[in-house]
């Protein structure tokens, strides 16, 4: 590899905003700040939409303890974006990186985010532009190839588990069918996640539907039918996601007019139809008064004051380390090994090819889905449990011995 140059470096955020992104991007600005190979380092405001208009804000004017501070807030702090930058957009932000003599590019995100790196360095290389980009993963859905999990997945999923906890007390006070509809287009890891509070054998949820494997009306309503025969009460998490059995999403379905984003995205989240249609399929096929559905929506991207220690530590390791390789390597992805299990748990972090990762997007495997379909397995548990930093304990008397 060549030497590194002595140039400027860019760094973006871009997506769905997490609960660690910014635990990511203060990893980039500490670690860069230690090189004097990076002379400065810009701020792309709302990602690559601000990288071709040069709207950017110079982060080495950032005091350590306002560092200290957005590392432990959610969202994204210098603002996302949904573009999918095509070629020439890409072109665009290249031209931009010449004027400004930016060879240091670092993005936040996730497998289109990686993508627009692949495709801005491959452009790089062409021109004979001496350029290191570097993708750091970001992702509450947990489906990027290669790294064992993403960072963001663990805090949503410790959001999912509370909020799943709190939910299935609720039911328990007040007995009837609860419906939650959790994010998860094409992988089904955050509303997996809705197991992982779990302490009693009748805790909810007692089913959870994810998009790996496809569904009959006929068969969610049976499904809840026996579960509320046995406790006589239901809680159920469902996918944003999940399809009927001929592979089309039942969001899909329910759509009058379709919302598409630059991505070819049918939208998804923000809306409560697939609730509202679960619930109505319960209460018109079941004898059952108290039916409930809520969306969890865009909430479980970035709630305050609910951090997984575990995740905002990977993400903060994931920016520091893509700084760290772009000082010896061309290009790259940061990704994660799992060096341990439950006390023993731990990470490694190694760098993989930008192409590994660009527009790819890996599912829930089987051996996390239960036979019936409508569950997760104690490998699934194993798995994602301590992505989350650990989770509260709950009691309900109701349990205990009459007298």
């Amino acid at each position: 590899m060549s030497k590194a140059p002595k140039a400027n470096a860019i760094v973006g955020q871009s997506g769905g905003p997490t609960g660690v992104i910014n635990s990511s991007l203060v990893g980039v600005i500490e670690e860069a700040a230690k090189y004097a190979e990076i002379e400065k380092l810009y701020g792309a405001v709302h990602a690559v939409a601000g990288m071709v208009k040069e709207d950017f804000v110079d982060l080495s004017s950032v005091s350590a303890d306002v560092l200290e501070v957005v590392a432990g807030s959610p969202s994204s702090a210098l603002g996302s974006s949904r573009d999918k930058p095509d070629e020439e957009y890409c072109s665009r932000i290249l031209e931009v990186f010449k004027k400004r003599d930016i060879r240091y590019f670092f993005y936040i995100g996730g497998n289109d985010s990686a993508n627009t790196a692949h495709i801005i360095n491959e452009m790089a290389q062409k021109a004979g532009y001496d350029m290191r980009a570097f993708h750091v993963p970001k992702t509450v859905d947990n489906d990027l190839l290669v790294t064992d999990h993403c960072p963001g997945f663990g805090t949503a999923a410790k959001f999912v588990s509370c909020a799943l906890m709190g939910d299935d007390l609720d039911n328990r006070a007040l007995p009837g069918v609860k419906i939650d509809v959790i994010m998860g287009r094409h992988a089904g890891f955050l509303t997996a996640a809705a197991a992982l509070g779990r302490q009693r054998g009748d805790d909810g949820p007692h089913l959870i539907y994810m998009p790996e494997r496809g569904f009959s009306m006929d068969k969610f309503v049976g499904d809840i039918e026996r579960v509320y025969k046995r406790l006589g009460r239901c809680v159920v998490a469902v996918s944003e996601g999940v399809c009927d059995v001929d592979g089309v999403t039942w969001a899909e379905k329910l759509a009058k007019e379709k919302e598409v984003d630059s991505h070819g995205n049918i939208q998804l989240s923000g809306t409560g139809a697939l609730a509202d249609f679960l619930a109505g399929e319960v209460k018109g096929n079941l004898s059952i008064k108290r039916v409930r559905a809520d969306t969890f929506g865009y909430l479980q991207r970035s709630f305050a004051g609910l951090q997984s220690e575990v995740d905002t530590r990977e993400a903060r390791a994931c920016g520091v380390e893509a700084v760290r390789l772009a000082m010896t390597n061309m290009s790259g992805s940061v990704a994660m090994r799992r060096t341990g299990e439950g006390s023993d748990y731990g990470v490694e972090l190694f760098r993989t090819d930008l192409c590994n990762v660009a527009e790819k997007t890996k599912s829930m495997p089987d051996e996390f889905i239960n036979a019936d379909g409508n569950g997760v397995t104690e490998a699934f548990v194993n798995y994602a449990k301590p992505l989350t930093g650990g989770l509260p304990k709950t009691e309900f008397l109701g349990n205990y011995p009459k007298v």
